[in-house]
């Protein structure tokens, strides 16, 4: 395809997506969820769960490895790396996060610090988001890029691409990545 092509098909399918959306609204928000690590799962599972709690249409966009939040076979167990991760509450050095044993026990502290004070796991957070009509989007691209078939991720789950999030973003109030 020729650059003016592709800037063409992308302009036509915004607009669709912009159509197909309506007027804008002040109690909406959209997350884009980039990183698919229990650190970074609960971020955007505990702020969509929240806005659709203050009446906001919620929706949140899975690209990359943020998709590994809607896998069936990973959802339930993702991890915290302790390597290159400066916000650990506990400094690690690289050499030690590499030694084998290390991401389960910093999934497991954090696990437990959840636990502790009484935060719902992973998994309640996505039920609680599809109960309550958050939109779980996963990328399109993503999953073809990635070879991730529809059946690999939970039920519930929507399609769509970059043109179904900017559509749903550019109506919103509030827009986030994570």
């Amino acid at each position: 395809m020729e650059q003016q092509e592709i800037l063409d098909y992308i302009r036509a399918e915004v607009k669709k997506e912009l159509a197909a959306q309506g007027p804008p609204d002040a109690r909406a928000m959209t997350i884009i969820a980039s990183k698919g690590t229990l650190d970074m799962a609960y971020p955007v599972l505990i702020l969509a769960t929240t806005g659709a709690a203050m009446d906001l249409e919620t929706s949140v966009f899975f690209t990359f490895y943020g998709l590994e939040i809607l896998r069936k076979d990973r959802y339930a167990n993702l991890k915290v790396a302790p390597i290159a991760n400066p916000a650990m509450p506990v400094p690690v050095p690289n050499i030690i996060g590499m030694l084998p044993g290390m991401t389960a026990m910093a999934t497991g502290m954090m696990n437990s610090w959840m636990k502790k004070v009484n935060v719902p796991t992973i998994p309640e957070l996505i039920e609680a988001a599809l109960e309550s009509d958050v939109k779980l989007i996963a990328c399109q691209m993503t999953m073809d890029v990635m070879g991730i078939e529809k059946n690999q991720l939970i039920d519930g789950v929507e399609f769509g691409g970059a043109a179904t999030y900017l559509g749903r973003a550019a109506k919103a109030q509030i827009n986030l990545f994570v």
